[in-house]
């Protein structure tokens, strides 16, 4: 084959995606599962499944859901649980999603893995105890991701730890100041 027309520093692509839609570009955390889902159109709209016990992506119970609503272009990062189960799925909008495995036992320490998910592409994720986790609203309007967690928020005893969506601690760069502003690339 002539590579004649090809200009200097060009790159070929390579596979991201099987035949049947399976990203290929990340191996997961340990412990980090992701189901997608499809839209059933419906006369008069459409059906997304979120959850079903028979998919098997972890053994524990539902015991509460809730749903955050993130405005245009907003970062909500970093949390990490010590105990608790999330599992995310994106019902409006679309929304990139980080995870950190600082879990210094790990097979997969240190690693980043990024989903974006939303109305397009529906899939319910799996974030194990103790990987850092953040939401980016990549969306024009508000988006709005829901939590099916295996054990509800405690009002006395939170298990929720915090960083800011900026730390130096975890090698992931939004391209986001607080109060929302997008750094220029130029930055």
């Amino acid at each position: 084959m002539s590579s004649e027309w090809l200009v200097k520093g060009a790159a070929k692509d390579q596979q991201s995606i099987t035949s049947d839609w399976v990203f290929t570009h990340q191996k997961l955390i340990d412990g980090v599962k992701l189901r997608e889902v499809k839209s059933v159109p419906k006369e008069g709209g459409l059906l997304v499944e979120v959850f079903r016990k028979d998919w098997s992506l972890d053994i524990g119970p539902v015991d509460q859901v809730f749903q955050v609503t993130l405005n245009p272009g907003e970062v909500s990062a970093w949390h990490a649980h010590e105990v608790t189960t999330d599992r995310l799925f994106v019902n409006h909008g679309a929304m990139k999603i980080v995870l950190y495995d600082a879990r210094k036992g790990s097979p997969s320490y240190g690693w980043i893995n990024t989903f974006l998910l939303g109305s397009a592409r529906p899939g319910l994720l799996i974030v194990p105890p103790k990987v850092w986790h953040g939401v980016q609203n990549l969306s024009n309007e508000p988006s709005s991701i829901l939590n099916l967690v295996d054990q509800a928020y405690r009002y006395e005893d939170p298990d929720h730890w915090r960083l800011p969506a900026d730390s130096p601690e975890i090698p992931y760069d939004f391209g986001w100041k607080p109060g929302g502003e997008y750094r220029d690339a130029l930055d």
